[in-house]
């Protein structure tokens, strides 16, 4: 197994692990970005077809380029897949896609990063996976007749999946709207779940012009962990459960979905029962139940009592050389942003170079070269 030797290792080639990238470049910083999918970008590719950011493109960009349009557009899944990998072409980031991290462990001299075929040895390493990986469902969804299809939000692209017949969308944070509203155009639809509030306001229209800026400036200098209703937004953002957005309550009802607000609680005769006892005849479920944070492939204590990495300012408090970029609510609302995480990433940069001994891309056995991104 081939082993390499490098300062920095950056894991996850999305927005946040592309902005510390640039800052690590700016800097000269031995490093490098590990990538799943086998394109930068296939993260956002991936997610379902009707999705559209819920910011426009003027607060989409990451680092030192923004995103390519009109500043009041709205960019789709696609685009915004596109525009992450133009962005490693523009900066030449030293990215290598197809590469999944199995495990990461301590050694005498720094961090073992375990990629199956290859090894890294380095004094640093960047978590920039983001803070949900592992979709959720509920235990009891394996009781469930197999004769129902059952999507997680993860996993749903499109109506074209779903069978004939009644769909049942469990959860309405914005994906759950926005999933509820894609398949009611050629499905009858039931969403249940209880909705933690709503834009007040058309995300599209003019009133947005006006308030999205006021909002933007709240969720980077207000809503943060140095602030009384920044600690309070923190644990109810890291509990789950967003707005909607987009896709309102009287967007659903126009178009004839119908919404209950008890929540599944069970399965009745292989079918799914709300907590009143109610039991639904549906043929298709869309779990937009969320996603958990997974921490596993990490050999290390670094989980405080919420779940959440121990962590200040993305420095991991009792693993000197470890870091997170893009955990929500880092440090601020806009930490999970994708134009808001470039501050983050600023500041775990600022702290690798503080390190001492850190080595240049000269003396890197990984050169730039040998991670040039992989097409």
């Amino acid at each position: 197994m081939a082993t390499n030797r490098i300062d920095t290792l950056v894991i996850g080639a999305g927005q946040a692990g592309l902005s510390t990238a640039y800052h690590l470049q700016r800097r000269g910083i031995d490093f490098a970005v590990l990538e799943s999918h086998a394109r930068v970008g296939d993260g956002w590719r991936r997610r379902f077809d009707a999705l559209r950011l819920y910011s426009p493109a003027k607060y989409d960009g990451l680092p030192g380029w923004g995103v390519p349009g009109k500043a009041w557009s709205w960019p789709t899944k696609d685009e915004l897949g596109d525009y992450l990998e133009a962005y490693v072409d523009r900066f030449d980031l030293p990215v290598r896609t197809g590469m999944a991290v199995q495990r990461l462990s301590r050694t005498a001299d720094g961090y073992l990063v375990d990629c199956g075929t290859e090894q890294f040895v380095c004094a640093n390493v960047v978590d920039a996976t983001g803070g949900w990986q592992t979709p959720h469902t509920p235990d009891f969804a394996p009781e469930i007749d197999p004769a129902v299809r059952q999507l997680h939000s993860h996993d749903y692209r499109n109506p074209t999946q779903l069978q004939e017949g009644p769909v049942l969308v469990v959860g309405l944070a914005h994906s759950g709207g926005d999933i509820a509203l894609d398949v009611s155009a050629t499905h009858p639809t039931v969403v249940a779940g209880r909705v933690h509030g709503e834009l007040p306001f058309d995300i599209e229209g003019p009133v947005a012009r006006v308030a999205l800026p006021i909002m933007w400036f709240a969720a980077n200098h207000v809503l943060t962990e140095r602030t009384p209703i920044g600690r309070k937004v923190r644990t109810h953002v890291r509990a789950g459960g967003g707005p909607l957005l987009r896709v309102k309550r009287s967007h659903l009802a126009a178009a004839g979905v119908e919404h209950i607000e008890q929540r599944v609680a069970g399965v009745c005769d292989g079918k799914p029962q709300l907590d009143d006892g109610r039991v639904l005849d549906v043929r298709n479920i869309v779990w937009c139940t969320g996603f958990r944070k997974n921490l596993s492939w990490i050999d290390l204590d670094v989980t405080g009592e919420d779940g959440w990495p121990r962590q200040q300012r993305g420095c991991a408090t009792e693993h000197p050389g470890l870091y997170f970029v893009g955990l929500p609510f880092q440090y601020a609302f806009a930490s999970m942003l994708v134009g808001g995480v470039g501050r983050d990433a600023a500041y775990v940069a600022a702290a690798i170079a503080a390190q001492p001994g850190g080595r240049s891309a000269a003396n890197s056995s990984v050169t730039r070269s040998s991670v040039s991104v992989k097409r």
